[in-house]
C-alpha cells in the first residue's frame, strides 16, 4: 500500500461533456475516496486577462489561468496538505464566491482545457483522459451553457467561439490528444468507458493511505 495518491488528469475542448462525464465519475466515489481541483478555479482576475484584436477578453487561452498556482495546489494534495481556494464566478456579478476546500484522497482528479498543455502540470498525472466529441456538438454545448449558465448573451457567445474557443482548441487542446492513455468518444453516450474508468480507480483507491 503506498501513501502517494493517483493523480488523473482530464481534458477535452470545450463543450465535449467533461462535466458530466465527471459529475457520474465523482458520484462513483465517497469524499473521502476523490477529489476533484478544477482548472476554472484558476482563472487570473479580469484585468489580467489577454485581449483579442477587437480589444475583448480572451478566457481561452493559456494565459488566462494562474497555471503556477494550481501546480502548486496539485502538488500540495498530492503530499497530504489540505488546499483553500475561493471559487470562480466567471465575472457573474450575481454570485457570491465560496471559498473551496479540498481535501487530501487516495484519487485526485485534475481537470481543464489545458491540463495536458501545462507541462508542470502534465508531469504530475499518472492517467491521462480526453473527452473526445464533434465540433458541432462542443458548438452547442457551448452555446447552452454560456447563455443559460454563465448569464452571457448570445452574441457574444458566438463570437468568442469563433475568435477564441476553436483557434484555442486547434492550437492548445486537440495536439495533445495524442498524449491521452484514454480517449473517450462522447458522441452520444460514455458509460461503457465511464464504468471501466471508475474500475479502475476503485483499484487505486485500495491501494493508496492517505493520512
Amino acid at each position: 500500500m503506498t501513501s502517494t495518491p493517483f493523480i488523473v488528469g482530464i481534458t477535452g475542448g470545450s463543450g465535449s461533456g467533461k462535466t458530466l462525464f465527471l459529475r457520474k465519475l465523482m458520484d462513483a466515489f465517497s469524499p473521502e475516496q476523490i477529489c476533484l481541483i478544477s482548472q476554472d478555479n484558476y482563472y487570473r482576475s479580469r484585468d489580467q486577462q489577454p485581449l483579442d484584436e477587437n480589444g475583448i477578453c480572451n478566457f481561452d487561452t493559456p494565459l488566462s489561468i494562474d497555471f503556477e498556482l494550481y501546480a502548486s495546489h496539485i502538488r500540495d494534495l498530492r503530499d497530504g496538505k489540505r488546499v483553500e481556494k475561493l471559487e470562480y464566478t466567471f465575472n457573474n456579478k450575481d454570485l457570491k464566491p465560496k471559498t473551496l476546500v479540498f481535501n487530501p484522497s487516495p484519487v485526485i482528479v485534475v481537470e481543464g482545457i489545458f491540463v495536458f498543455y501545462f507541462a508542470e502540470i502534465a508531469r504530475l498525472l499518472d492517467l491521462k483522459v480526453f473527452i473526445d466529441a464533434p465540433s458541432y456538438l462542443m458548438m452547442k454545448r457551448r452555446i447552452v451553457r454560456d447563455r443559460d449558465e454563465r448569464g452571457y448573451d448570445l452574441a457574444d457567445v458566438l463570437y468568442r467561439y469563433e475568435k477564441h474557443v476553436m483557434p484555442s482548441y486547434v492550437k492548445y487542446i486537440e495536439p495533445f490528444k495524442s498524449d491521452a492513455d484514454v480517449i473517450v468518444p462522447n458522441n452520444l453516450h460514455f458509460e461503457r468507458a465511464l464504468d471501466m474508468l471508475i474500475t479502475y480507480l476503485k483499484t487505486k483507491v485500495e491501494g493508496v493511505k492517505v493520512g
